[in-house]
């Protein structure tokens, strides 16, 4: 295969007064990169932001739709609980006493195991807010929001064994996908696009177009960019693409909380809009990991390794088979396109856009868990999706079509569910 040149896309702490029990240590925290906290943010809703991350750190569900929905069901209880306050109550009070039921009843709910350090946390936020009328009409709000919609989200089909079912794929063909090596395990996330969404009508509402056809001036650019960029003995990667793909190999939904804490640390708006942030982003999340599912399994593209290093031809005297190649990172066990890393960054870029800006208003670094001691730091959202493109193909795990499709999805998907925020917010 000819030697392509590497393309990218263009496009458009203050911590709570009294601190959170440890119950575990969460991956990463966005610091600013300049000295100094930021003064923007409620002091409320970064104690419960931090408490959320350490209870769901502590006590993760093995797949990560399943984290994400555990906090929109938090976050979402809370805002619909900040969003009317009742005549003739102070509204400060009354807000901070409800964040502060919603998110520690569901959570508590969710991550049972976590109850005594959020009841820690409960009673360290509630100290904060004086004693009276708002502060028991604020509780009990909460606390109803928060039943009413973990109620209505019971069976969703967002638990671990729903969204892996077992699955059979189709017989070896080219173009297929297949289990990848070295372990050819089950699939994963086949049955995420049979949970219920939050905002969309149904997981295929934006089903992507096919893929590129095999064959197709597109589909040779594809593959011939990660046989020369993703190999495990590339000599074409640099030192500096290899070290963005390892930044970025890590879950998304942990490599992103930093970055949604960053929105936070300098957000102008009032605690209610904060709130729905946070509810925004991870609704957001979860509805974009329905409709990435959907479309994963709706195409079935099988994945570089299987193209470049597998035992069946795809017919085009323009691409060669190579059995000895193999990605720097091991292939994740499941289809092609869309990329599902980019479809987590490109909503959470479209939701912070939306609600934030182009970035939060000042430099914040962040860390990798699959890069320990190493940080980047930004000043705007794009670079992060940019470098989420690059990452996957740079990995030898994703063809540069389904990175793009990947983000193209997630944004519509992601402009969706902020049309649709009044009725989500009620």
């Amino acid at each position: 295969m000819s030697t392509p040149s590497p393309t990218s896309i263009s496009r458009r702490a203050v911590l709570a007064a009294a601190p959170v029990a440890a119950a575990g240590v969460a991956i990463g925290t966005a610091s600013p990169a300049a000295a100094g906290p930021a003064a923007n943010a409620s002091v409320a809703v970064l104690h419960w932001f931090d408490a959320t991350n350490a209870a769901v750190t502590a006590a993760p569900a093995t797949t990560q739709v399943t984290n994400s929905r555990t906090w929109a069901i938090a976050w979402l209880a809370a805002a619909r609980a900040v969003k009317r306050v009742p005549h003739g109550v102070n509204a400060g009070q009354y807000r901070e006493a409800a964040l502060a039921a919603a998110v520690h009843h569901a959570l508590s709910t969710l991550a049972p195991s976590q109850t005594e350090a959020l009841d820690a946390a409960l009673e360290a936020a509630l100290a904060r807010v004086p004693e009276g009328r708002a502060k028991r009409k604020g509780v009990a709000a909460g606390f109803e929001r928060a039943e009413a919609l973990l109620a209505d989200r019971a069976g969703d089909g967002l638990d671990p064994a729903s969204v892996s079912p077992a699955y059979t794929p189709p017989a070896a063909a080219p173009g297929v996908w297949q289990p990848t090596p070295p372990a050819h395990g089950p699939a994963q996330q086949a049955g995420t696009r049979f949970a219920v969404p939050f905002a969309l009508d149904s997981a295929d509402q934006f089903r992507l177009d096919p893929p590129p056809a095999l064959g197709t001036p597109q589909y040779r650019a594809d593959l011939e960019e990660v046989y020369a960029y993703g190999g495990l003995n590339s000599t074409a990667r640099t030192q500096a693409q290899t070290d963005t793909a390892q930044f970025w190999l890590g879950s998304s939904f942990t490599l992103y909380n930093p970055v949604l804490r960053a929105a936070l640390q300098h957000h102008t708006g009032s605690l209610r809009d904060q709130v729905a942030l946070v509810a925004l982003f991870h609704v957001a999340s979860v509805d974009t990991q329905i409709a990435t599912s959907d479309s994963k399994y709706a195409h079935l593209l099988w994945r570089p390794v299987t193209a470049i290093a597998g035992p069946v031809e795809d017919g085009d005297p323009a691409t060669v088979q190579d059995p000895n190649w193999a990605p720097l990172h091991t292939t994740p066990s499941h289809p092609d396109y869309p990329s599902g890393h980019n479809t987590y960054s490109g909503s959470a870029e479209e939701v912070l856009t939306q609600l934030v800006g182009d970035g939060p208003g000042a430099a914040f670094t962040i860390p990798s868990p699959t890069a320990p001691g190493v940080t980047r730091t930004y000043t705007t959202w794009n670079p992060l999706t940019t470098e989420n493109v690059d990452a996957r193909v740079w990995s030898g795990i994703h063809s540069r079509s389904a990175d793009l499709a990947g983000v193209e999805l997630s944004r519509t998907v992601a402009a969706h569910v902020l049309s649709r925020a009044d009725d989500l917010l009620a």
